[in-house]
């Protein structure tokens, strides 16, 4: 089996992850410095957001070279450093690769026009997720307007030209050759936009709030079935190599069938399609169950999934599913790390790690409402002495790295355990048990997984369990 099946992958967030050289700014070398401890936690590849040169008008993804590294963060050099320091202890590492846009001052937007969406008027109502406003801009060199889904230094790349099919295949090769094990892909549902440029479909009855706050179903500026193509492609572009790179979809579609299909039939699209309905759920034992059952029901014969709880968009488990209590973050932990599937850990939540407080006057988030909570820089120590002027605000170092790593009693020690555990059964089947209200139990062959999500005192077979409590029993057969 491959080892991202059996592994548990974790999401750096570079420039709040460790600062190695003090300039308030985490970097490649501070993940290197950090391998030891992702060893020592048991993850088995870690995923790095954007590490391209960028002007940071969205945080590296708005790249303006695809074959670099930002300043910020290191270079080539220490990227192949960490590479191959990581691969020595067994970790692999996923880049993230931004193919929706680029930046306004890539090289491209200029000298290849083509590139890039064009309409001689504003053509429809499609509107930007960050500022809500049309995302057509007018570009007085062109006497056009170009598309941008987000900000308007992101312009969108047509992906219903070749040449920049063959300018990504050229870069996914480029980062192949340098050892990199795959790539997260940004906005993969998003690429190819409707031929015609038509408004999109006014929401109905029963969409999701997320889509019900938009005004609109975006299936007409994202979600277009030709996507698929790319994936199939680049899928034949990974498996050139050995041992064979991995796609990870960033899919951002409601609907465990929508979902499904980028998985593509026999599995030849993405490798991962992250499950956004399992992550914006309730944390509540019926909602999240009928989730898993559904992928479990739905997803392509040897298609496998992939859950996450937190990530740099979203605020922090810790915040949003425990509201601050451990007890209900262990129970998210347990469970994240008990489905089948693959597992990303967001860094912090190995340390139930809450949002950070970010005062209006530091916020550096250009999305409304700003994602900077969920970015704050991680608490290696008590004192936070290993952030000197951090880019983003370090307030609140009582959940620390160093505290719980001694600790045979925290949240990362229970992880740590966990994941240990897990390769026990890693490759058996989800089985779902008849449960009472508030308690999901499940069997992983010959093991049995139960949580009880609840504030109240739950029971499965004889065992009692305290308010968000879990347990894992072994049976004989």
């Amino acid at each position: 089996m491959a080892w991202w099946r059996d592994g548990v992958l974790y999401q750096i967030y570079p420039r709040s992850f460790f600062d190695a050289d003090g300039d308030g700014t985490g970097d490649l070398r501070g993940v290197i410095g950090k391998l030891d401890y992702l060893a020592w936690v048991g993850v088995s590849g870690i995923w790095l957001n954007p590490t391209f040169p960028s002007p940071d008008v969205d945080w590296g993804y708005d790249v303006s070279d695809y074959y670099g590294v930002h300043p910020d963060l290191g270079t080539l050099a220490d990227l192949d450093e960490l590479i191959a320091a990581a691969g020595r202890r067994g970790i692999r590492v996923l880049l993230d690769l931004v193919p929706n846009h680029t930046s306004d001052r890539h090289p491209w937007f200029r000298t290849r026009p083509d590139y890039y969406v064009w309409s001689d008027r504003v053509p429809n109502t499609w509107r930007s997720f960050f500022t809500g406003e049309s995302a057509w801009r007018y570009d007085s060199s062109r006497r056009a307007h170009y598309l941008h889904l987000f900000a308007p230094e992101q312009p969108d790349l047509d992906w219903r030209n070749a040449e920049v099919h063959a300018e990504f295949e050229r870069i996914m090769g480029f980062w192949f050759e340098r050892g990199v094990a795959g790539f997260r892909i940004d906005v993969a549902h998003a690429l190819v936009k409707d031929r015609e440029l038509r408004d999109n479909t006014p929401y109905r009855d029963g969409d999701p709030e997320w889509v019900r706050r938009s005004g609109e179903w975006y299936d007409r500026s994202m979600n277009q079935p030709e996507v698929h193509e790319i994936y199939r492609r680049w899928k034949q572009v990974a498996r050139e190599y050995r041992p064979p790179r991995i796609l990870v979809g960033e899919t951002y579609v409601h609907g465990i069938d929508r979902l499904a299909a980028f998985y593509g039939r026999g599995v030849d699209e993405l490798d991962l399609a992250f499950n956004f309905d399992f992550l914006n759920a309730p944390f509540a034992a019926e909602a999240l169950r009928s989730i898993v059952e559904e992928v479990e029901a739905k997803l392509p014969v040897g298609a496998w999934p992939v859950y996450a709880m937190s990530n740099h968009d979203h605020s922090r488990a810790a915040s949003r599913w425990a509201g601050g209590d451990e007890r209900r973050m262990r129970a998210a932990l347990f469970l994240l790390l008990t489905l089948r599937g693959t597992p990303f850990l967001y860094q912090g939540d190995e340390i139930a790690l809450a949002d950070g407080v970010v005062p209006p006057d530091r916020v550096r988030d250009l999305a409304r409402p700003p994602r900077d909570p969920c970015r704050t820089p991680l608490p290696w120590t008590r004192s936070g002495e290993e952030w000197q002027t951090p880019w983003l605000p370090l307030l609140d170092t009582s959940r620390n790295v160093s505290e719980q790593r001694a600790d045979p009693s925290s949240t990362l020690t229970f992880v740590r355990d966990l994941v240990e555990r897990r390769r026990a059964f890693v490759r058996e089947p989800y089985r779902s048990l008849e449960s009472r209200e508030g308690v999901w139990a499940f069997t992983r062959g010959r093991t049995t997984c139960i949580a009880n999500l609840s504030d109240e005192a739950g029971e499965h077979g004889g065992l009692r369990l305290a308010p968000w409590e879990t347990a894992i029993v072994l049976t004989s057969s």
